[in-house]
């Protein structure tokens, strides 16, 4: 009997340690932090980029990830009247010599985004300069109809959006494993899309993203074939825009630029 308390007394503690707090009931919340993660080993994820957003006299920030020497990709909702890409960070308020600042020249959100209904939240931008290939700047390669993404799959998200102690962002890049769902496990998103959306995120878990981390990759063994979209407070599943599905549209933004 008293090992039993005991197993309950840290049960209810490990819950109200890091357990999660409110969002938008079964309806739209842009996705902001990874709830239930840890802290990624430095530059582990070398395709990872931090966006800061200008929008008039406001700043934001998302994250994004590098496919390309001259390309990040991210959500459409991340769009802003400017934004600089940081390349090569683990910690964005600390400067690392691996830092690469790079401002963007052109935004390329996808031409059916809508942000009602979050969807098609896909953009692509392009840098003013070439990024430098290092060992902590990398591209990451897309998902295509090729490749696997099956219910039951782990897979792997990170950011720098907030946590339980830090809720306004996280300084170090921040990761989770996260599983693949059925699509019927996200029928309550009214708007939820199985042909361009994923569903991912094992209900009742502890583990999931939140706003900060909105435009990261959801990476499937080495591949990306998802974009942090939007979520139900801070309960999984969420949506993810799934990447294979614009692969015509990327291809064709990639090649006329």
């Amino acid at each position: 009997m008293k090992l039993l308390f005991l197993f309950l007394l840290l049960t209810f503690l490990l819950f109200n340690e890091t357990g999660a707090v409110g969002y938008v009931n079964m309806g739209h919340s842009l996705s902001d932090e990874i709830i239930g993660g840890k802290e990624s080993r430095p530059h582990s994820h070398p395709y990872m980029a931090f966006l800061d957003i200008i929008r008039g006299n406001t700043w934001d920030y998302c994250g994004g990830f590098l496919i390309h020497r001259e390309f990040v990709m991210t959500a459409a909702h991340c769009a802003g009247d400017s934004i600089t890409v940081k390349l090569g960070a683990h910690n964005v308020r600390k400067r690392e010599k691996t830092w690469q600042t790079i401002s963007v020249k052109r935004q390329f959100p996808h031409p059916e985004y809508n942000d009602e209904k979050i969807l098609n939240d896909i953009m692509l931008l392009q840098l003013e300069n070439e990024a430098m290939m290092t060992t902590a700047v990398w591209p990451v390669p897309l998902g295509s109809r090729f490749d696997s993404d099956s219910p039951g799959q782990q897979c792997l998200v990170a950011g720098w959006g907030g946590t339980k102690p830090k809720p306004r962002g996280s300084d170090t890049l921040q990761e989770a494993e996260l599983r693949l769902m059925n699509p019927s496990n996200c029928k309550g998103f009214n708007d939820f899309d199985e042909r361009t959306q994923l569903c991912v995120g094992t209900p009742n878990s502890l583990k999931t993203t939140f706003s900060g981390d909105s435009g990261g990759p959801l990476v499937c063994s080495g591949v990306a074939q998802g974009i942090v979209s939007y979520g139900n407070n801070e309960e999984p599943p969420s949506g993810f825009t799934r990447i294979a599905y614009y692969s015509s549209w990327i291809d064709q933004i990639l090649k006329a630029n």
